[in-house]
């Protein structure tokens, strides 16, 4: 007992000692994986945020006050919040912590979004590593279960900002299925990615589950996450709670550091169009008179693709004609690279570069 004491001790000795400096990246953090793709990258990731600083189970209500306030010191909640509107509820720190709860909005708890059944229950450092864990709504938290997550078309249930529980539509899985809403689904994939890395070969004895073997992705999930990843690039919000729990655990989420990671170790995802299974060509037409390129796109191109921009001068312009009108995107100036592009409403997300050349 004496032993386990002074082990959660020393864990809250040092969660206080990195809050008293700055939580910036330390230069060349990432030097010894520079140069590296696949698994060798994967290790030399692991080895550099490997061995962090953990909290207690009952710091992390502590933890969750610099790591998810939102900037009005509420709880930032994925489960219930909606960006782009007014949330049904929201939670205040310690005052609305659980507790019991029978509905939505009656308090908030400590959210495993890689569920502890997957790697073997109350087992330290993943039982409280700050980058799969999150403060929620108690009663969606149930609801989520130890599901994985997902896409589903034909949900069950179905909560107040969106979060939808229901059959996987997802090719490659027919389970049940958490899907969260659309603006913190890269949130999600990148915590993925994270446990991934950070667990590598270390997952041996883990359960497992329907998503992951041990702490990496199967190959229907890695999909989907990548794909998550691409269309919910990271925010500043993740920016912010990196730092944050850099400064408790003493290391950072590679993944929200350098995006391009994802793309080095798993590969990139081409356009793929999910009804037909085919692949999205793109065929560039150089025009030297006027130092312009014009991509055209196909008819099939309705949904979210990748683009790849790469020996391209001067001025480029993708062309698309979307309910009958033609629609332009003007890429001038774009770096070589991934870039993501939204059809369906005629615009390109430069933070989006998952790979670039130089």
């Amino acid at each position: 007992m004496r032993e386990r004491v002074s082990k959660y001790l020393l864990s809250f000795l040092g969660f206080c000692l990195f809050a008293v400096y700055s939580a910036a990246q330390p230069a060349g953090y990432y030097d010894s994986a520079s140069g590296l793709s696949g698994t060798l990258l994967q290790q030399a990731l692991h080895d550099i945020i490997d061995n962090h600083t953990y909290v207690t189970y009952a710091q992390l209500w502590t933890a969750f006050q610099s790591t998810d306030k939102k900037s009005d010191s509420k709880v930032w909640d994925m489960y219930s919040d909606k960006p782009y509107g007014t949330p049904a509820y929201t939670f205040t720190f310690i005052t609305d912590q659980c507790g019991n709860y029978s509905a939505e909005g009656d308090c908030y708890n400590r959210e495993h979004s890689f569920p502890k059944s997957w790697f073997g229950g109350e087992i330290e450092p993943m039982y409280t590593d700050l980058f799969h864990l999150y403060p929620t709504d108690g009663y969606v938290n149930n609801k989520r279960d130890n599901y994985p997550f997902g896409v589903t078309s034909s949900p069950t249930w179905t909560s107040s900002n969106g979060s939808k529980l229901g059959p996987s539509s997802y090719t490659g899985y027919s389970g049940i299925v958490f899907e969260p809403i659309d603006a913190y689904k890269g949130d999600f994939a990148r915590s993925y990615f994270y446990m991934a890395v950070r667990y590598y070969g270390e997952d041996s004895g883990w359960p497992g589950s329907d998503m992951v073997t041990g702490s990496q992705p199967k190959a229907w999930a890695l999909k989907m996450l990548m794909e998550w990843d691409v269309a919910d690039p990271v925010s500043q919000k993740e920016k912010d709670r990196n730092e944050a729990v850099y400064t408790i655990q003493g290391n950072r989420n590679p993944f929200i550091d350098n995006p391009a990671y994802v793309s080095l170790i798993w590969g990139t995802q081409t356009g793929v169009n999910e009804t037909t299974g085919s692949k999205i060509e793109i065929t560039l037409h150089p025009n030297p008179a006027n130092d312009l390129v014009t991509i055209e796109l196909p008819d099939s191109f309705s949904d979210f693709y990748n683009i790849r921009i790469s020996d391209i001068t001067g001025r480029v312009v993708l062309s698309k004609s979307v309910g009958g009108k033609p629609v332009i995107f003007d890429i001038s100036g774009l770096e070589t690279g991934y870039y993501f592009l939204s059809a369906s409403d005629g615009k390109l997300n430069m933070t989006t570069r998952l790979i670039v050349s130089r």
